[in-house]
């Protein structure tokens, strides 16, 4: 998903793990564990590190190869995340519970996202952006 990315953007810096690990104000363990896809990066760090190396969410998820950008840092606004993943979901004609076995969740676990109560996870908003080539940075109120 984005692990060959994270270490790409954070050899390229010439950092260590260890420092990244720093950077989240997580245990070097953990990091390594999500360099490695053993375990899913949470979105904050995530967006945490597009801010940090000036990255688009796009592009750590692979979707583009476009890097360099006009960069303004993603801010995490649940409720405009909600807003967006609501507004694209309607204008596809997917509804809730249709998205949501799709996912293999609940409805109401999009509902609270779309709602802004919780932050759509990585795993869900990569899935999203993947099946029906929607831009994560649109989704997180990045770009328009």
């Amino acid at each position: 998903m984005y692990a060959e990315t994270l270490k790409e953007l954070r050899t390229n810096k010439k950092l260590l793990q260890k420092d990244i690990a720093r950077i989240l104000n997580i245990k070097e363990i953990t990091y390594t564990h999500y360099e490695s896809e053993c375990f899913i990066m949470p979105l904050k760090y995530l967006i945490k590190l597009c801010n940090y190396y000036h990255v688009s969410m796009d592009y750590m998820f692979g979707f583009t190869s476009k890097k360099e950008y006009i960069f303004e840092d993603i801010i995490i606004n649940k409720i405009l995340i909600g807003n967006r993943l609501k507004e694209w979901r309607k204008s596809n004609k997917i509804t809730q519970t249709n998205l949501a076995e799709i996912l293999k969740t609940n409805q109401s676990s999009i509902a609270m996202y779309e709602r802004g109560s919780n932050l759509i996870s990585t795993f869900y908003l990569y899935a999203i952006c993947k099946t029906y080539k929607v831009s994560a940075d649109y989704l997180l109120g990045k770009t328009n």
